[in-house]
């Protein structure tokens, strides 16, 4: 029975768009282990770890792309504020 929900989560796992999976790799890892630790459920601890680290990886992102968009809008602004003079010929 173990094996098959093993393979269970494997196959969701795989067909859930493993290249859009940021940070469930390392999630999963991590999650296994405690998962092992606090009393042989490695695979459930795998399954929240890579839950946590999509989530994670995803707030990230998007704290990232907030930096990027304040940075870029600063920067119009100061060339709005500064136009640059066009070379005398």
């Amino acid at each position: 029975m173990k094996n098959h929900f093993v393979l269970l989560l494997t196959g969701m796992m795989l067909v859930s768009g493993g290249a859009s999976a940021a940070g469930c790799v390392k999630g999963a890892a991590a999650g296994a282990v405690v998962g092992h630790v606090a009393g042989h459920h490695a695979v459930a601890g795998a399954v929240g770890g890579c839950l946590v680290g999509r989530h994670m990886a995803k707030e990230k992102a998007k704290k990232e792309k907030a930096e990027a968009d304040a940075k870029k809008a600063e920067q119009t602004q100061q060339a709005q504020q500064n136009p640059q003079q066009a070379p005398a010929k």
